[in-house]
C-alpha cells in the first residue's frame, strides 16, 4: 500500500462511510457516527480499530509494521507504517476495522 489514496478507496467502497478532514492534518473515516481509522498528515502512518487480541497478535507477529496504539475497552487500536504493509493485510485490518464499528440504519 502506498498511503492515503489506498486507504481512501478501499474504506470508500464501504456502506456508510466518509472521510472527515482532521483540525490536525489527520484524515479520519467513520462509519455509523464514529471513526474507525486515521491516516496521519505524512500519510506515512493509519491508526486502525482492532480487538485486543488482534492488537497484540500483529505487533507480535511484524513489529516492523504494527505498532500498539491505544487501547479503550475491548479495542487495541492499530498503528500501522503503510510503506511497509502488504496491501492485502492492510485491506482486511480496514474492513475489520469497519465490520467492528458499523451499524446498520434502523428499520421503521
Amino acid at each position: 500500500m502506498g498511503g492515503l489514496d489506498d486507504v481512501r478507496r478501499t474504506l470508500l467502497a464501504l456502506p456508510d462511510t466518509e472521510e472527515v478532514p482532521g483540525r490536525n492534518g489527520h484524515t479520519y473515516f467513520r462509519t455509523s457516527g464514529t471513526i474507525f481509522t486515521w491516516v496521519t498528515e505524512d500519510e506515512r502512518k493509519a491508526m486502525v480499530k482492532a480487538m485486543r487480541a488482534e492488537q497484540s497478535a500483529l505487533v507480535a507477529e511484524a513489529p516492523e509494521i504494527y505498532e500498539p496504539g491505544y487501547s479503550s475497552g475491548r479495542f487495541g487500536w492499530v498503528v500501522v507504517h503503510l510503506a511497509k504493509v502488504p496491501a492485502d493485510e492492510l485491506a482486511e485490518l480496514l474492513n475489520e476495522a469497519w465490520r467492528l464499528t458499523h451499524r446498520p440504519p434502523r428499520q421503521r
